[in-house]
């Protein structure tokens, strides 16, 4: 009985380290998109994007706000902020991004052809 115990406990304690391992690595529903060169998003974009590969969701979204708020008309870090806010669980706040995204990013086939922003709009 001891054994099986200790052996539950094992386990358990390799589930909670592989959680927070996985935690960390941060997984991504798509990545994240370059602004233009010549945006004033790209500063905070570039930063953003750097944490989101990370799976540091705070520091990216605190990145695309200011990216957002740079260049309004950048449908790239509208893009990347929906993402973000899809991954700290804020689906309504992304719904928005994504919607602006999409109308803002006509001209971008990455943008329209999402499968994660089709979802979250509803698109076929």
């Amino acid at each position: 009985m001891k054994r099986l115990l200790g052996i539950s406990a094992i386990v358990i304690c390799l589930m909670f380290v592989g959680m927070n391992v996985s935690a960390g690595m941060g997984k991504k529903s798509a990545p994240a998109l370059q602004t233009a060169a010549e945006s004033g998003a790209a500063g905070h974009n570039t930063e953003g994007m750097k944490h989101y590969e990370k799976g540091h969701w705070k520091k990216a979204h605190e990145h695309f706000m200011e990216a957002v708020k740079a260049d309004s008309k950048s449908a790239e870090a509208h893009y990347n902020l929906a993402l973000t806010l899809d991954n700290m669980g804020d689906h309504k706040a992304a719904i928005q991004h994504f919607q602006d995204a999409y109308d803002l990013g006509k001209d971008n086939p990455d943008i329209q052809n999402s499968g994660i922003l089709k979802a979250h709009l509803k698109m076929k």
